[in-house]
């Protein structure tokens, strides 16, 4: 997450309003701890995020600021690929495109096509202005992604953390415009293949408070969310039980949420209960928990770590479902290159302040 990205003082000053006082100094060390620890991954990542031909950087999608996508490309330009697009996460204030560096390289050796959308953060723009940004990036892929030889018939939408809960406004709003009448779209729900969260919080009254104690005080919360009259809107879970949303909850793709038990950032069962309302109302839905890990174990120390992890090879499994061809390749397919040593990656678990 902290590739080469310089904060400037406001940047400092919009943090530092999140995370105050003696909270904020101990996670400050403790973050700083950990990037030393994940520096020799982080170099690597961006080593190859600056240089290789692989990498598209900062395609524009729209006329707003940070309106910029990135693309992972596949070595391979033979056959159409299966593209997903990828929302990353930092709490909706510290979100960035490179954050995504390290997925998109790995799932891009899968012969996969990936797309880091950029957005506007806090206090640049408000969730409304997140989730506006995030479906215009989803509608260039979805129209534009054939030129780079994604198949437009194989989207997959990913977020991680905030990036999941803005992706899961962002789908659900979608599929509201949808069935109204009247309401123009410039992309269907009916473009993306599942939606893949990871990590992601769905219900934002189970989880002010939560946020609250870890430092993301009440108040800077809800200047995001736009007060406490827009939660309702902006906590998906919550929306799909709307009778009125009925409609809109039977266009929605599959749904598969990944969850490390051990994850303090965002509780798991944020991920379980979102799966089980939408099974519930009528939506397909499904939540995957990795037992003992953490928020960030799912996303930078297991792919750092190198060889095979569950998270990654389930996400591969899904894309390439459909593609026994794919499967194939995936089955004989060389462990991935360890980045960071084991007893640092240990180390990092122990320190994160995630």
């Amino acid at each position: 997450m902290l590739l080469t990205r310089r904060f400037t003082f406001l940047d400092y000053v919009s943090s530092s309003l999140v995370i105050s006082g003696y909270r904020w100094i101990t996670r400050f060390l403790a973050l700083g701890c950990y990037a030393m620890l994940l520096m020799p991954g982080f170099i690597q990542v961006a080593f190859y995020y600056f240089f290789s031909r692989q990498v598209r950087r900062s395609i524009i999608y729209g006329e707003k600021p940070r309106n910029r996508l990135d693309l992972y490309l596949p070595k391979t330009s033979q056959g159409r690929k299966p593209v997903v697009a990828f929302i990353t996460g930092g709490a909706w204030i510290i979100g960035y495109k490179a954050w995504g560096s390290l997925l998109g390289q790995q799932l891009s050796e899968r012969d996969i096509i990936v797309a880091c959308i950029d957005y506007r953060n806090f206090p640049q723009g408000t969730i409304s202005d997140m989730v506006e940004d995030a479906s215009q990036g989803i509608s260039f892929i979805c129209n534009n992604i054939s030129e780079y030889g994604g198949d437009p018939n194989r989207i997959y939408l990913m977020g991680q953390s905030a990036g999941a809960h803005i992706a899961a406004c962002t789908l659900v709003n979608q599929a509201i415009k949808e069935t109204g009448e009247g309401d123009s779209v410039s992309w269907s729900v009916s473009q993306i293949k599942a939606y893949l969260g990871l990590s992601g919080g769905y219900n934002l009254f189970n989880l002010i408070e939560h946020f609250h104690t870890r430092g993301l005080y009440r108040s800077i919360f809800l200047s995001i969310m736009e007060g406490e009259d827009s939660l309702h809107q902006f906590s998906p879970e919550v929306l799909v039980q709307d009778s009125n949303v009925k409609p809109a909850v039977s266009l929605l793709p599959p749904v598969i949420l990944f969850h490390g038990t051990a994850d303090y950032s965002i509780p798991a069962d944020a991920s379980q209960n979102f799966a089980d309302t939408l099974r519930r109302v009528g939506g397909k839905a499904e939540s995957m928990l990795y037992d003992g890990k953490t928020h960030t174990d799912l996303f930078l120390q297991d792919p750092m770590r190198g060889g095979r992890d569950e998270m990654f090879e389930d996400v591969v499994a899904i894309i390439h479902g459909e593609d026994e061809a794919a499967l194939a390749k995936d089955a004989v397919a060389p462990p991935r290159r360890r980045l960071v040593p084991e007893f640092m990656l240990k180390l990092a678990h122990d320190v994160s302040p995630f």
